[in-house]
């Protein structure tokens, strides 16, 4: 019986910290070929760039502000909801452990970002034509997958239970 849970705390880090490793090696690379590159765009293809811009809001730029005051209000919000989520993960069974482990692995690769930098390094710029989507990271894909996951097997649950 030991084993078992001991298991799933281990399986549960190395999700957490894959995803983390993940989001900042991208982080990294990108930041490095700034740097010594001196790339600010670069082309992919005529739907993908990887364009360069520093957030000091949360997910997509929203909430953004110069103000030190409201940044720092964001932060220790971010570290709140990180640590309820940490506390639904150990309440959680199934499905919604999983997405709540991919959301956290995420929140963490930002919520480092802005305790390092200041601000998180978003580069990922879809479009099509004169269209751009938000410019995001790595982590928020995670974030946005295990939201999406969650509101998803929500609705099926629910929807089963009135059958």
């Amino acid at each position: 019986m030991f084993i078992k849970p001991f298991q799933k705390k281990i399986l549960s880090f190395l999700i957490v910290a894959v995803i983390f490793l993940f989001d900042r090696t991208s982080k990294l690379y990108i930041l490095n070929l700034i740097e010594t590159k001196d790339l600010l765009n670069i082309y992919i293809n005529e739907y993908l760039n990887f364009y360069m811009v520093w957030n000091t809001g949360v997910g997509f730029g929203l909430l953004s502000s110069e103000s030190n005051f409201y940044y720092n209000l964001v932060t220790i919000l971010i570290i709140i909801i990180n640590i309820i989520i940490i506390i639904m993960i150990f309440k959680s069974k199934n499905y919604n452990s999983f997405f709540l482990l991919i959301i956290l692995g995420g929140s963490l690769g930002n919520l480092f970002d802005r305790v390092y930098y200041k601000a998180v390094p978003d580069f990922i710029d879809l479009h099509y034509n004169d269209f751009h989507w938000f410019i995001f990271n790595v982590a928020d894909i995670f974030i946005t997958i295990g939201v999406i996951s969650l509101i998803i097997v929500e609705l099926l649950i629910t929807k089963n239970k009135k059958d």
